[in-house]
């Protein structure tokens, strides 16, 4: 017998209904704190499972994992398969006097390489604590005496994003066993392939329109605002990618004999990259920026984030920011150009006197509501045809080699696009209620965030919003080796949970 049907079953016998009486903070906060060390130990097992989204053995033991956590909490669940893709998705008991809301749940995590973890394996979670500046590794027998809020689990996935699926699980547990049922019809979905864009997302909800209908989206995913207060983000930025080959000759030369004689790829790279920006980091291709405004209200809500453009440069160690926008939260509202990562011959113990015969550029965009990615991606095209570029796909002639000194293959890809809510919606004011129930005022709204997510395909089909409920701690190195998530943060997670299930959404 499953703890949710015992609970049910006692509810039951001694006759109470099931309430739906909001928790006060102290409660709150008493309550999720009973809840921390078996919601830790579930946790671990969670983390424990691979979830490469391009591994099927992956995706298949986390989806069978998620199924038995939904029926251990008396959800019905279905997998719904698109494009070959498993997705699950999950709804709790109706009540038509209730708005419904979508919860959207991001189960992979990046790819990775053990040999860079301080630890035997990213899927052997670790617990640590930090003495002397190191991270040391504690026995997980730990967490049943008292628990320090600042101990880490080290893990991948750790934050982004089974952290925050487990705590919106425990807040239900929680529920239960107050014989509480939650103050919203909720419907849940679990995405299998969010690091690689959800391709088959958009699909899946256009053939079940139906089965997703609701008034609004939560997104259990995504890091919290650099000051580590609890975090609602109502935006997301979009992302594009593009990979530029810049041609020198067929072979890579000898710098010697060919020197001042050959062209080098690198230089053509070079002035491209700086043709593109200006030194205080705008970008100069021509309609990058155009659409983006601000509204008073945008910028009441943008300097309400209590923030230092000062101590983030020194957090993040340089010296001066990129001068688009006045603050971290007014760069985050524009589109960015960004090289994350360049390729041309050897380095290091490996250099050699060589002309590189090409350079590769790996280029990433994000882009906002006002600047589509298609039209970023255009846009970008275009300027690089303009700095006389004949732009090819795959690998170039002979012939095209000896006609066109500019010579690159040009390759993109269109990922999640951008997505922005009412932040003074019926389901904004919902979501600041249950905020507030459960840490006053001291939480902070963002108007738009600088990462990504797949939501655009829900909000564009559903017509919903969609706001992201960040609980993981900025410095949890998602994407890289050591990711983690402090327990201070998961703690408040179920917090957070809790305060928005418990309050009516009118």
């Amino acid at each position: 017998m499953t703890k949710f049907t015992l609970v049910l079953l006692c509810i039951f016998i001694i006759g109470i209904n099931p309430s739906r009486a909001q928790l006060d903070r102290e409660q709150i906060r008493i309550e999720s704190s009973k809840e921390l060390r078996s919601s830790l130990l579930e946790f671990r097992s969670f983390l424990s499972i691979p979830n490469n989204g391009k591994i099927p053995a992956d995706i298949d033991a986390n989806v069978v994992w998620v199924r038995e956590a939904l029926k251990n909490r008396g959800f019905e669940s279905k997998v719904l398969v698109e494009g070959g893709v498993k997705h699950v998705y999950a709804s709790g008991k109706k009540d038509s006097k209730k708005k419904t809301i979508l919860v959207y749940f991001q189960v992979d995590g990046q790819p990775v390489d053990s040999s860079e973890w301080n630890q035997e394996s990213p899927y052997i979670p670790e617990l640590m604590e930090k003495i002397d500046g190191n991270w040391e590794i504690l026995n997980w027998n730990f967490i049943d005496g008292d628990i320090n809020e600042d101990w880490r689990i080290f893990a991948r996935s750790a934050s982004d994003s089974k952290g925050p699926t487990m705590t919106f699980m425990s807040a239900l547990d929680i529920l239960a066993s107050k014989g509480m049922e939650p103050s919203v019809n909720l419907k849940l979905i679990f995405d299998f392939q969010e690091e690689i864009s959800s391709p088959q997302l958009a699909k899946l909800i256009e053939k079940n329109k139906e089965l997703f209908e609701a008034d609004g989206i939560l997104i259990m995913d995504g890091t919290r605002h650099l000051s580590n207060l609890p975090t609602l983000a109502f935006g997301a930025r979009g992302i594009s990618t593009i990979t530029l080959r810049i041609f020198g000759a067929e072979r890579d030369l000898h710098s010697g004999q060919y020197g001042n004689f050959a062209p080098n790829p690198v230089f053509k790279a070079a002035s491209l990259l700086t043709a593109m920006k200006d030194e205080s980091g705008r970008v100069l291709i021509p309609g990058f920026y155009e659409g983006v405004n601000f509204t008073e209200e945008d910028r009441r809500v943008m300097a309400a984030v209590p923030e230092s453009n000062e101590e983030i440069e020194k957090e993040l160690g340089f010296a001066k920011m990129d001068q688009v926008g006045n603050s971290y939260q007014e760069a985050m509202q524009y589109p960015s150009l960004n090289v994350r990562g360049i390729q041309a011959a050897w380095v290091g113990e490996e250099v050699r006197t060589i002309i590189p015969s090409e350079v590769i550029l790996e280029i990433d965009m994000r882009t906002v509501a006002e600047t589509p990615n298609e039209r970023q991606v255009k846009l970008v095209r275009e300027f690089i045809e303009v700095q006389g570029y004949h732009l090819i796909e795959g690998e170039p002639t002979a012939e095209e080699r000896q006609t066109y000194p500019k010579l690159a293959s040009f390759a993109y890809r269109i990922g999640s696009q951008p997505f922005r809510a009412d932040l003074n919606s019926n389901f904004s004011n919902w979501l600041s209620q249950g905020m507030n129930a459960a840490f006053g005022d001291n939480f902070i709204k963002m108007r738009l965030t600088g990462g990504s997510q797949p939501m655009a395909p829900f909000i564009n089909v559903l017509g919903i919003p969609a706001v992201s409920v960040r609980i993981p701690n900025p410095d949890n190195n998602i994407h890289a080796p050591n990711e983690n998530i402090r327990l201070g943060n998961y703690l408040e997670g179920i917090q957070t949970c809790l305060g928005l299930l418990t309050q009516p959404f009118e």
